[in-house]
């Protein structure tokens, strides 16, 4: 679905107030990316989801942004992926990595903090309808990322991008900056009564002049088999 400029400024910034705090900074040695949290209606139950391209060299670490933990001020700057077990779990046919978020709990309850985060619901995974209703005509598509400023800082953003589907191809088609691989994609597309419903679509893969999105109907079907220590 394409949307006209003013409404997608619309989506993009209820997006962020309602998704906003579902989305962290990661880094691999010099690669940055974006993870994101999504709720679970499934056995793993809460996770969080990157591409699957950015884990899995030593040294990777989380950013733990101000607005996602609580007390102020007690939360480290970063989480080292070496510290949270079970670790990530990579799916490199898919394209996805995941993370399920019992360690991270753990993690933050014995540093005397806690997280305050906003997971993208299940409710607004994509299914296969939403997938099936892309095409080659090109549709309105919203990134969450943290991108990567010259100062090393990672501020939240929205991409407004376009979206098309090939076959099973799914394909956001310009270049995105730094930093953006592994954040979630959005869509609107109407739901079931009609009205203009916002989705998540997958998440972004690494990918030269656009990009592969590995959609949710391909995340589901790994997520069985992850393992769900929480």
């Amino acid at each position: 679905m394409l949307l006209d400029s003013d409404s997608e400024s619309d989506v993009a910034y209820e997006l962020c107030q309602v998704v906003g705090r579902a989305i962290l900074p990661y880094r691999s040695g010099d690669t940055f990316g974006t993870a994101f949290f999504r709720d679970g209606d499934d056995p793993v139950g809460e996770s969080l989801l990157t591409a699957a391209d950015l884990v899995g060299a030593s040294g990777g670490e989380l950013g733990l942004r101000a607005s996602v933990t609580e007390p102020a001020g007690v939360a480290p700057a970063v989480v080292s992926e070496a510290e949270i077990v079970p670790g990530w779990a990579r799916f490199p046919g898919d394209g996805v990595a995941v993370l399920p978020t019992g360690g991270l709990h753990r993690y933050a309850g014995d540093g005397g903090w806690r997280w305050r985060v906003q997971p993208v619901p299940a409710g607004i995974a994509a299914g296969p309808e939403v997938v099936a209703r892309l095409g080659a005509d090109a549709g309105s598509a919203f990134v969450l990322a943290l991108g990567v400023r010259e100062d090393g800082s990672r501020p939240l953003e929205v991409a407004i991008e376009r979206v098309v589907r090939d076959a099973d191809a799914v394909r956001i088609t310009t270049e995105l900056p730094p930093g953006y691989v592994g954040a979630p994609v959005f869509v609107v597309q109407p739901d079931a009564t009609g009205e203009v419903s916002p989705y998540c679509l997958g998440l972004v893969l690494p990918g030269v002049d656009g990009h592969p999105v590995v959609t949710f109907d391909r995340i589901r079907a790994v997520l069985p088999v992850t393992s769900g220590d929480v």
